[in-house]
């Protein structure tokens, strides 16, 4: 319980949590951010103490793909530095912010209520230190206990609550302006900051409700951007890595059994070499790289990112036994082999979006189409990238099949727009889709629709031979520039 009716802002939860855990400088296991509300003179000032909610939906402890982040009987969620491989995941998976990457053990960190005090029948170090007894703490299933008596008798709030994760931290007397992370404007200058916090003005005036009154952030804690380029470029090499296996596998599958090179050994190479490249990414993204293994021999089942890995190496497997059976001259073993390579590629290629999708961070990524996107994303690569080596290879390759690829650039298109500019279901979400389209990514994201997917698609239809390998070129940067525009401006909405 967080009485926030008698905090004073004096951030003596934040230093005793520091100095009682080791935390190291420039990340936060728990701290006190303030909001100035009004207008001038009729100004006021709150405090909201924000940490970990131990939640009984915990998505971190979902999303985890090695059970480093976990759930204890008594409900508290912990984490196990010696299991984190340093996926981020759990960053993104928490829409409270409360994750943080230890800057000298490069694992995962937060809030566990002091647990090795707990386990001792002592109270966390923060309520012991907080001087107005603002923090309270017990078990609110006892009925005598005081959260039980103040969940009775006062009314509460939680942060977030449409994200549905169940938290354990509840306010009493919060200000809205205060709890909600996109309610107070962030004008890049915090109290007592000697650097800008946030990067610039305030954008995200259309995505507030309009019940609040004007706010401004005055002090916070700096804010960590967990997925970057690596990812990006993972999404867009996968879809490479897929596609050039999944285009001559359909086309077998459907009685095109055709045995040039285009098909069979060039498309195996390629898809081989960029799942290499996709693999190296995932694991230079890991904060612990050295430990990659562990996804391996000790997954959480219900963590996509344990169920990646493994799909990942299963169509791995499906495609050494292809390049074998091509290197010792059984032509006809994909005869055999169509149909599991079409079902491990095209879940290689859409697995992301259920990673996504765990991620209650950022409800950006959780809109429904993501998976059309990641399949024919993989479609137009594959095709592509066999078009360009057919073409230059002087064999008949995919010159047939160009009015397909220009159908499917179009389809890609279009759904990009309906996803960025249609409606979103979470202010969160509105916001990042304002990002992709208007904020500090939208020069991508509108470079990477039209000049990437709109025009080779009419390119295709119009234009002959050359035009079109030129416009596959296009079509690879536009890949993999949405890919970025999407990951990058999911992660811009404040979320604490």
């Amino acid at each position: 319980m967080i009485d926030q009716t008698k905090c004073i802002g004096c951030h003596a939860c934040t230093t005793a949590c520091k100095s009682e855990n080791d935390v190291a400088l420039g990340v936060f296991r728990t701290w006190v951010k303030n909001v100035d509300a009004g207008v001038f003179p009729e100004t006021r000032r709150h405090f909201a103490v924000l940490r970990c909610n131990h939640c009984a939906n915990a998505p971190c402890v979902a999303i985890c793909p090695t059970s480093a982040m976990y759930q204890r009987p008594d409900g508290l969620v912990d984490f196990d530095d010696k299991a984190c491989i340093g996926c981020k995941a759990c960053m993104q998976g928490c829409p409270y912010d409360a994750i943080y990457i230890d800057p000298v053990s490069d694992t995962a960190a937060k809030c566990n209520f002091c647990s090795h005090r707990v386990d001792q029948g002592l109270l966390p170090a923060c309520v012991v230190v907080c001087p107005v007894e603002a923090l309270v703490f017990g078990d609110r299933n006892d009925p005598a206990s005081r959260v039980s008596r103040l969940l009775a008798e006062r009314q509460v709030k939680v942060r977030r609550p449409e994200q549905k994760t169940i938290p354990h931290a509840f306010y009493i007397g919060a200000a809205d302006a205060a709890l909600d992370p996109l309610a107070a404007q962030d004008a890049g200058m915090l109290a007592w900051a000697d650097r800008r916090m946030s990067g610039g003005a305030d954008s995200l005036r259309h995505v507030r409700s309009s019940a609040h009154p004007p706010a401004r952030l005055t002090y916070d804690i700096p804010k960590a951007t967990p997925w970057g380029w690596k990812v990006s470029a993972y999404i867009w090499t996968k879809s490479i890595a897929t596609g050039a296996a999944l285009v001559p596998a359909l086309l077998h599958a459907f009685g095109f059994h055709t045995r040039e090179p285009v098909y069979t050994r060039d498309a195996a190479a390629v898809a081989l070499i960029f799942l290499a490249i996709t693999g190296v990414l995932l694991v230079a993204d890991l904060k612990r790289p050295e430990r990659f293994w562990m996804i391996l021999v000790r997954p959480q089942w219900r963590s996509w990112l344990a169920k990646g890995a493994y799909v990942i190496s299963a169509y791995g497997a499906i495609l050494a036994v292809w390049v074998w059976g091509l290197w010792n001259g059984y032509d006809r073993l994909m005869d055999a082999l169509a149909w599991p390579v079409i079902g491990l590629s095209l879940l290689t290629a859409i697995y992301t979006a259920f990673l996504f999708g765990q991620c209650e961070g950022r409800d950006l990524w959780q809109g429904r189409l993501l998976i059309f996107h990641l399949a024919l994303h993989s479609l137009i690569a594959g095709a592509g990238i066999l078009y360009v080596i057919g073409s230059v290879s002087a064999h008949v390759a995919l010159r047939p099949f160009a009015p397909w690829l220009a159908l499917a650039l179009g389809l890609s298109a279009a759904l990009a727009l309906l996803d960025a500019l249609g409606p979103h279901r979470t202010a969160n979400a509105r916001a990042g889709a304002w990002h992709m389209t208007h904020g500090r990514n939208a020069l991508l994201f509108w470079i990477s629709v039209l000049a990437g997917m709109a025009i080779p698609a009419l390119i295709f239809l119009l234009l002959p031979g050359w035009y079109r390998v030129g416009a596959v070129m296009a079509v690879s940067f536009g890949l993999f520039g949405y890919g970025h525009a999407f990951v990058t401006a999911g992660q811009k909405p404040p979320i604490s």
